[in-house]
């Protein structure tokens, strides 16, 4: 008697339990591997849609990330953690400030990630030192043309139209750390028609080893900030954040995004506006770091208007 009794009771409190708590809706993802590019090694791509995604006709802005096996999973990651991109996005969408957004992941190409992220401006500008340093960190052509060339005319249409997304300029964003962060830099100056929103995490101004370099190449630094100013273009609604932290590969940024900075607020772009520039102290050049911030960085980023 006493077991049925029991059983009847565990069969009530099961009952009780709503249907959603055993499977909450926290987005889902799509692999794409071997997904050939011109002129490019062979790409790879994972992206999230978020959560409610199938189930409404909604559209959604769209977050392009480099390094993408480095943001969701972490057992397809380099290192053993992940930036959480997914639930740095939740997090974002909680405070009513974010819309929620599809994440597209594009995974670095193992050994070509440097020649597939180095601005090529920068490698054509660099005296001959420093381009015989990057030549060796490369390994091969720099490609980032024909990367960037494939991600906004041939990925972004494919996205497009295959997914329900905003496609507008201001409802997709590029983010990027570290090399990752200097062709997000690249993208927004080079294809302000199509980037309205981008973040350099982390970006590694000086390039090539920072040691070989001293504690800043006031050259290099000129020529980015220089190269930022020129070529950013008219606010317009855009929104630019950079950041970096204090610690292990990160201790050397300092004295370039402090260069950047003194000339874009010399620009007409309004600092914590349009563009925003952060440094967290401590914070290592690392995935873990990246995503303790992230939450804010997209807060920021993708803010609704108003």
């Amino acid at each position: 008697m006493l077991g049925r009794v029991l059983a009847a009771l565990c069969a009530l409190l099961l009952a009780t339990v709503p249907a959603h708590a055993a499977a909450k809706d926290t987005g889902r993802l799509l692999e794409y591997e071997q997904v050939p590019a011109a002129g490019l090694p062979v790409q790879r791509l994972t992206i999230w849609l978020p959560p409610g995604y199938d189930r409404s006709k909604r559209r959604y802005g769209v977050v392009y990330m480099h390094d993408g096996h480095n943001l969701f999973d972490v057992r397809k990651s380099n290192f053993n953690k992940i930036w959480a991109a997914d639930k740095a996005m939740l997090a974002a969408m909680r405070g009513g400030k974010v819309a929620p957004h599809i994440i597209v992941g594009i995974w670095a190409p193992g050994n070509d990630r440097y020649r597939q992220y180095l601005p090529r401006p920068a490698y054509d500008a660099a005296p001959p030192a420093l381009r015989a340093q990057m030549d060796a960190m490369a390994g091969g052509p720099i490609v980032s043309d024909a990367y960037l060339t494939w991600i906004a005319e041939t990925l972004k249409p494919w996205v497009d139209s295959h997914l329900r997304t905003r496609s507008g300029r201001d409802d997709t964003a590029i983010v990027g750390s570290s090399m990752g962060g200097l062709m997000s830099c690249y993208a927004f100056v080079a294809r302000p028609q199509v980037f309205g929103r981008a973040a350099c995490v982390s970006s590694h101004w000086p390039a090539v080893d920072p040691t070989k370099l001293g504690d800043a190449s006031p050259e290099l630094a000129a020529y980015w900030s220089n190269w930022l100013a020129q070529g950013i273009g008219a606010r317009d609604g855009r929104r630019l954040w950079m950041d970096h932290g204090t610690a292990t590969l990160d201790a050397f940024y300092a004295p370039y995004q402090e260069a950047i900075d003194a000339r874009l607020a010399a620009t007409s772009w309004r600092r914590g506006t349009d563009w925003e520039s952060k440094v967290y102290p401590g914070a290592e050049h690392e995935e873990n770091a990246w995503a303790a911030r992230l939450p804010e960085l997209f807060t920021w980023l993708l803010r609704r208007p108003g």
